[in-house]
């Protein structure tokens, strides 16, 4: 049956090819998002020592750029190299960037646009719908209307200026410039060039992507939430000016020119596991959610590392050794519910003291 959307395409003459081929570009070639243990967050002070964990199989350079001026027909690393890493954090709804680039002109002296950028699109729930008003599916919705409902409010954009020098460290293109601020954005640079010169530039930042984020500010902001597994949009292009009025190159790691305004033409990039030597070999680990109040059941979910057999404490005289168990409690009280796990690594336990809180 064809979506809504799908319909919606048609009528604007759009093919429709099924909502995750258009909510990606390249779709069979997915990149990878890191993943840093959680007492090993890198600091963003503009050091990139903290990434020296992340393989080089996570690295996305110049060479899988390609320059939509068609200025040039491959990168020169003499003129300009770029190496991006991406990163997250386990229970953290973030992305962590870290932007390493030799120009040989750096071009920052201007207060306005026309400044070397570094521009990332991100669309957390791969929605793939546009957010530039320009876009827009309803030709016949007014521009004010646009701009209100879809302006960066479903994917993010950001420009950010490399370096920011006297000037904010990057432009939100939308109507919601506090999503580059803390709580929801830092950032830090490093450099020793002036305007003109050449010379290596060193960038560590991290942003937090929206399902929505409004004009009205962050009252009512979903932000996107990150978890193992997870793919998202995500996009960059490298704006490089060497002095000119106009930009020597727009090094795009989309197909697509327009990525910087549809959210459908991002690539696909997924949050992938801890790595190998990283993760514990063994960890035990759960959740719970009450499923019902009145009668006192409760869902225990297991999330240990390594585990192959399990054995539950309910902590009122009742066990489980099923993976996933479902238990009611006869009384209301505070509980302290154990969880032990086996597994080739050896073994491991976990209690909550008073987390199952029953009345």
């Amino acid at each position: 049956m064809t979506s809504i959307l799908g319909c919606l395409l048609l009528l604007v003459g759009l093919p429709f090819v099924g909502l995750r081929a258009l909510a990606q570009d390249q779709p069979d070639a997915v990149l990878k998002v890191f993943q840093f243990p959680a007492d090993r967050i890198p600091r963003i002070d503009g050091d990139a020592s903290d990434w020296a964990m992340v393989p080089e199989s996570y690295v996305v350079d110049a060479s899988q750029l390609r320059d939509d001026t068609k200025k040039h027909a491959s990168a020169n690393a003499k003129d300009l190299d770029v190496h991006v890493k991406v990163g997250w954090v386990k229970g953290l709804n973030r992305l962590y960037f870290l932007y390493e680039a030799y120009d040989n002109f750096w071009d920052f002296s201007d207060p306005g646009l026309h400044n070397d950028t570094f521009e990332v699109v991100v669309d957390g729930d791969l929605s793939g719908e546009p957010l530039n008003p320009r876009f827009r599916l309803n030709a016949k919705q007014p521009e004010a209307d646009a701009r209100a409902s879809m302006f960066g409010t479903g994917a993010q954009n950001y420009h950010i200026f490399t370096p920011a020098e006297g000037k904010d460290w990057a432009m939100v293109l939308g109507c919601q410039p506090w999503i580059k601020e803390l709580p929801y954005a830092n950032h830090a640079q490093r450099y020793s060039f002036k305007h003109g010169e050449s010379g290596r530039y060193t960038l560590e930042f991290w942003i937090t992507p929206f399902d929505y984020a409004g004009c009205e500010g962050p009252v009512r902001a979903v932000e996107s939430k990150l978890y193992e597994g997870k793919t998202i949009g995500l996009g960059w292009a490298v704006i490089d000016y060497d002095g000119a009025a106009v930009n020597n190159g727009f090094w795009n790691l989309s197909s697509q020119h327009t990525m910087y305004g549809i959210a459908s033409q991002l690539r696909a990039f997924r949050l992938m596991p801890l790595e190998a030597g990283l993760a514990p070999g063994i960890a035990a680990r759960w959740s719970f959610k009450v499923l019902d109040v009145g009668r006192r059941v409760v869902a225990f979910e297991d999330e240990s590392v390594g585990a192959a057999t399990w054995k539950w404490d309910f902590g009122d005289g009742s066990t489980s050794v099923e993976q996933h168990p479902v238990h009611a409690y006869k009384g209301a009280g505070d509980y302290v519910v154990v969880l032990t796990v086996t597994g080739p690594a050896g073994s491991s336990r976990l209690s909550k003291v008073w987390d199952v809180s029953l009345r």
